[in-house]
């Protein structure tokens, strides 16, 4: 089917033909022969890399150039809603009579951002969608068109539930917007559609063909019945694996169990991929690696990163800032890395396909369960689906490392049948974010109005309405007792308390813990390193790291020193290494100091502020509703210590804008420790500053002029 017989807006026909797109892959053709571009519900289930962002574009561009109203685009994860905004942003330029303007947003879970409200195409997360409804952002009235990307995921026990409760909103929503679900192929599609009220578009096409096969004893064992004999050495399977493709011309993606074995297998790799560097691109890939020095602390991560790079290798886990993994990925697409090394985090994110992908190991450290269990066959077809390049290669290879069991390994995993997709909205903890959160934007509604609607999600089709109802009775009991709901004959309604919780979008169990921790708090004292340990205990905070036998004694001096601003005596044994790795952040520890004595890399600590700044905000406003006001300038002050990574002192000077923590512990430790100080130090003096210089001493003073 090509593109000048659908029918669409002349601009958006010149907007595809500008990026090389005349003509629909099958699942396109079939999506569109569904009713796509007539307002049908649609629900798309195929393999990665089968074309489903240009349906969700098809779709767009119809309803923008037919309709008026809003295009909501949700995604699981910021990364994914990133790479999706870069890609919207460009039909910016569609002439449809009108300006068409992109937006995303990911953050701020307490607010309604104007940018999203002006918006035509909004790109959200999950979670920012439930918040956005929650808060009753005006515009979501106005959406005519929303695409869940991911749709699978609504099986996963903790981000499945938003997603569900999501979907059952939208799809109730007065306007009746079409919806457009894009999803991985599985098992239950059918039932998945009849919910979502979607015609179903089932494809196991691939625009490269793929082959999957187990490694056994030196030979590639693949699903068709032939056997390839792979060279061997020291290195290890894996990395032969890689090795065997590279020396072809084509990339590798091997993903590792851990992040530790991810490093391992890339150092393993690296002298035998440079070998097949040319040298041009030796010498691009020697910017890179000092590109990675010049721009981040000189950790052992950073270094070995850095110098793996140099050698056409490279690696990928959540402990890279944002900044590596940046320029891992992208030189990974530009085919300048030849083997990235991955934890499976990977294959859930970015678009980043290689010829061949090897899964090194088909287990993983469940935290649940305290034991590693094997990986489920709908995240095995996941990380096969990373392989084959649409753009560059004929085939795709998938190869799991067997052990002496590759018949079992084939016949379950290559051979098997994805998992069927269940919901997880029965969930204790899904159930009472749900119920308080349905109960908070339908004030007065009925106990039977409550079980209606949840009975129109998932897990009211696949959950039988005793069980579910008996699950909702309970739920509202907690919410009751702990008073955050009450009831006035049949009907149920938020108190200021779960009207504020609900808001702040966090576990009510969190909001308790945090209400009883602020009541226990006492007057005329600071509670900093309390505050902390109230915040990096909790259910929400993320990432935890458990103690290591080192921690206990340094943790039990540190608690002692800080008996006076603890809440309630605690011990060592009630905290977490994340509580240390917090205190040393706000102490000003460098990144250095975190990694050599922590354990804890920058991409972790920058989730931890970012959790940490939520959280504590969460407090600020939970101290108010409790008209503690008495807390509230600390808490303020914690803030600002935690976005920062700075002691009290700096405080003042890091509200000028381009002060960060490095140049504010300059800054004061020349003498210059308040705003008046900076007012009255000569422009020329402040640029001989260490790390400040003339531009950013004019800067400085610009915004000083303005204050004043």
């Amino acid at each position: 089917m090509r593109i000048e017989t659908l029918g669409i807006n002349h601009s958006a026909q010149e907007f595809l033909a500008e990026q090389n797109i005349t003509k629909l892959y099958p699942p396109q053709a079939d999506a569109v022969k569904a009713g796509l571009l007539e307002g049908q519900n649609i629900l798309v289930a195929a393999p990665t890399a089968s074309g489903k962002t240009l349906i969700a574009m098809l779709a767009m561009m119809e309803f923008l150039s037919t309709k008026q109203g809003k295009i909501v685009y949700l995604t699981p994860l910021r990364a994914l809603a990133s790479e999706k905004f870069s890609e919207f942003k460009k039909m910016e330029k569609l002439d449809f009579g009108r300006r068409i303007k992109a937006a995303i947003s990911t953050g701020d879970f307490d607010s309604v951002d104007k940018e999203s409200e002006n918006a035509d195409i909004v790109v959200l997360t999950n979670e920012k969608m439930d918040s956005l409804i929650r808060h009753g952002a005006e515009w979501v009235d106005k959406i005519g068109l929303v695409i869940a990307d991911e749709v699978h995921l609504i099986g996963d026990k903790d981000r499945g539930p938003t997603l569900e409760v999501v979907l059952t909103k939208l799809k109730e929503l007065p306007a009746k917007p079409q919806i457009v679900g894009l999803s991985a192929t599985i098992t239950n599609s059918n039932e998945l559609a009849e919910w979502l009220g979607c015609k179903l578009v089932s494809s196991d096409w691939r625009p490269v063909p793929l082959a999957e096969g187990v490694f056994d004893g030196g030979t590639i064992l693949w699903n068709n019945g032939d056997s390839d004999e792979i060279e061997s050495s020291i290195r290890g399977p894996p990395i032969d694996l890689c090795l065997d493709t590279i020396k072809k011309g084509g990339q590798s993606l091997v993903f590792a169990e851990t992040r530790t074995r991810s490093a391992s297998l890339a150092a393993k790799g690296s002298d035998a991929v440079f070998k097949f560097l040319s040298d041009s691109e030796k010498k691009y890939l020697e910017e890179i690696s000092q590109k990675i020095l010049d721009n981040n602390e000189h950790t052992d991560l950073i270094k070995t990163l850095s110098s793996l790079l140099k050698k056409g290798v490279g690696f990928h886990h959540a402990g890279l800032n944002q900044n590596c993994r940046e320029i891992v990925e992208t030189e990974f697409r530009n085919g300048k890395i030849k083997l990235l090394a991955s934890t499976p985090t990977l294959a859930a994110g970015v678009n980043l396909p290689a010829r061949r992908v090897i899964i090194s190991s088909i287990v993983r450290y469940d935290v649940k369960a305290g034991a590693n269990k094997p990986i489920s066959i709908l995240e095995y077809k996941q990380l096969c689906g990373r392989a084959g390049r649409p753009q560059y290669d004929k085939f795709g290879e998938a190869i799991i490392v067997g052990n002496a069991n590759s018949s079992d390994l084939t016949e379950y995993y290559i051979n098997g049948t994805p998992e069927p997709i269940e919901s997880q909205l029965a969930d204790d903890k899904a159930l009472r974010i749900h119920i308080l959160s349905h109960i908070v934007s339908n004030p007065g509604i009925k106990g039977e109005e409550i079980l209606g609607f949840f009975q129109k999600t998932l897990a009211g089709l696949q959950i039988r309405k005793n069980t579910l109802s008996f699950s909702i009775e309970i739920a509202k009991k907690f919410l009751l007792r702990e008073n955050l709901i009450v009831q006035k004959a049949e009907r149920f309604a938020a108190t200021e308390f779960g009207k504020k919780v609900s808001m702040l979008y966090i576990d009510p169990i969190t909001a308790i813990y945090f209400k009883r921790g602020l009541e226990a708090v006492s007057e005329n004292n600071a509670h900093t390193f309390g505050f902390l340990h109230l915040v990096s205990s909790c259910e929400e905070f993320f990432p935890k790291f458990s103690l290591r036998n080192k921690d206990y004694e340094t943790l039990s001096t540190l608690i002692e020193n800080k008996s006076s601003e603890l809440i309630e005596p605690i011990s060592e044994y009630d905290c977490n290494r994340s509580l240390l790795a917090l205190h040393s952040w706000i102490s000003e520890s460098s990144e250095i100091h975190l990694s050599d004595n922590l354990g804890i890399e920058s991409g972790d600590m920058h989730r931890m502020v970012e959790t940490a700044d939520w959280l504590v905000y969460c407090l600020y406003e939970l101290a108010k509703l409790a008209e503690r006001a008495d807390l509230l300038e600390e808490l303020s002050t914690l803030r600002k210590r935690i976005s920062y990574g700075i002691k009290q002192e700096l405080v003042e000077l890091v509200q000028i804008r381009g002060i960060g923590r490095v140049r504010a512990r300059k800054l004061y430790d020349h003498g210059i420790r308040t705003v008046s100080d900076l007012q009255q130090i000569p422009v020329n003096k402040l640029a001989e500053i260490d790390k400040i210089g003339p531009t950013i001493a004019d800067n400085i003073k610009s915004q000083l002029k303005k204050v004043r």
